[in-house]
């Protein structure tokens, strides 16, 4: 069964040393035996130094068997307490600053209280997590101290083109540092992992398990992009490999070096959905491509921009739009504050209207609570709903207005056993409407026979009934 795993440490991919696409005449294919037998040695050894191992050391609670039965917790619970365990993980990691700034995948360090990196020649260092997104799978990290180090230039990851030869350097398996080259195999891959990004380089170098977040580097010795993840039938490398483009780190790293607490997407105001054959040809474009606009929000920059359902983007700043996640990351790498020259076709005419990107705004400030006490929301943590609040928890836009959204659910409470999750939006309790987490805190002091509950799931109004 085809499957896509992640990778614990990601092969250094080199490419053809190109600047732009405009170049295209500097790439050559061998023409003799003498060019076949040119050697990547010298570049390797100008890149390895700054592909550095990741080990990441995290605390693991053993939940005793009987936690949960009231029967066995009388009399054993005391007896068989909960047990905490180290677990490690390995990955690998891309040196980009000489003051020890290391770019890595979020899945290798994730939930890691101890992280150390090594460099090829066997020196380690404590690390320190500056930033980390989970939807983009990327963190910065900070080497303790004050030490010089290779750092990797960053490339232009738009001016890679399918066919580029690339260089894999990193640790799979954890046999050590290993080198493999191939070719960038195809671009804009999206639908590769579950998440909200779908932008990646493909490549047939092999890729192995325990390489996530090594380099993807060009024939310039430039970092192109962060391996990531695989296709795989049986756990190895079958050719298919894939990479976070190095223009998104660079906005990643830009967002850390700022001293951002998060990694802010900006914030749109519409929802989008691909371009199908069908309506493509209704809407008279030459090709199954670009971002249809489904839905524009009230007041928001797309709305401001001149956005209106039915329209199609095809480009950003002049660069193609192949599908919605293209668009999504088109957008990021501009960055918040910038502006976006967006191209779009309506009623077969093109026209260009300018987005200005900034953070989902907070409309309503979020009042974050933890409820408790007797009622079926002990134990979860609820906010008032704003675009922000649904930025964070990846909520669709049509439902970002106002209201209470649950953010977080503790394990094992009263919330968690009658099955509350996150993103769930509390809509009614006692038949009282909940149009804030302050009205809810005062509502779940009530002491009724049976609470009655309406809450709003992916679109679905769910009503049940407690005593």
């Amino acid at each position: 069964m085809l499957n896509v795993r992640t990778l614990f440490a990601a092969p250094v991919v080199l490419a053809l040393a190109l600047v732009s696409p405009a170049m295209a005449q500097e790439r050559t294919v061998p023409q003799s035996r003498m060019e076949m037998q040119l050697s990547f040695a010298p570049l390797v050894k100008q890149v390895e130094n700054a592909v550095v191992n990741v080990y990441a050391e995290r605390v693991v609670e053993r939940r005793s068997i009987f936690e949960g039965d009231p029967f066995f917790e009388e009399f054993f619970g005391q007896r068989m307490p909960n047990r905490s365990e180290k677990q490690s993980s390995l990955g690998s990691g891309v040196i980009v600053g000489t003051k020890g700034i290391v770019v890595t995948n979020n899945h290798v360090i994730e939930g890691a209280s101890d992280i150390k990196i090594a460099l090829a020649d066997g020196r380690e260092y404590e690390s320190t997590v500056v930033l980390k997104d989970e939807r983009v799978d990327l963190a910065v990290l900070k080497v303790k101290g004050d030490f010089e180090f290779t750092a990797l230039p960053l490339g232009d990851s738009d001016a890679v083109a399918v066919g580029d030869l690339v260089l894999a350097i990193g640790n799979p398996f954890g046999v050590g540092q290993t080198v493999t080259s191939g070719i960038v195999s195809a671009l804009a891959r999206n639908q590769v992992r579950s998440g909200d990004f779908g932008f990646f380089i493909q490549t047939d170098a092999s890729i192995n398990p325990g390489n996530s977040g090594g380099g993807l580097i060009n024939m310039n010795g430039e970092l192109i992009g962060i391996n990531t993840a695989i296709f795989s039938r049986g756990g190895g490398s079958n050719g298919v490999g894939f990479a976070i483009p190095a223009n998104l780190v660079k906005t990643f790293i830009a967002s850390a070096e700022n001293g951002s607490a998060s990694f802010d997407r900006p914030f749109v105001g519409a929802t989008f959905e691909a371009v199908t054959s069908e309506v493509a040809e209704a809407l008279g474009l030459q090709r199954a491509r670009g971002a249809l606009i489904s839905q524009v929000q009230a007041g928001s920059p797309a709305e401001k921009a001149g956005m209106k359902p039915g329209q199609v983007i095809t480009a950003v700043n002049g660069i193609a739009v192949e599908h919605p996640d293209a668009l999504g990351y088109r957008l990021t790498t501009v960055g918040i504050g910038g502006t976006a020259r967006i191209t779009v076709v309506n009623n077969g005419k093109e026209e260009d209207l300018t987005l200005s990107l900034d953070r989902a705004p907070e409309t309503t400030p979020r009042d974050e609570r933890l409820i408790d006490g007797r009622n079926p929301f002990s134990g979860a943590v609820v906010a008032n709903l704003s675009p922000r609040i649904a930025e964070e928890l990846r909520m669709p836009m049509n439902r970002t207005a106002t209201g209470v959204v649950i953010t977080e659910i503790n394990r094992g409470s009263p919330a968690a056993r009658i099955g509350l999750q996150p993103r769930d939006i509390i809509i009614e309790l006692n038949g009282t409407e909940v149009t804030s987490s302050e009205i809810l805190a005062k509502l779940v002091n009530e002491d009724p026979s049976i609470w009655r509950v309406e809450i709003e799931r992916d679109g679905q109004r769910i009503r049940q009934f407690f005593r």
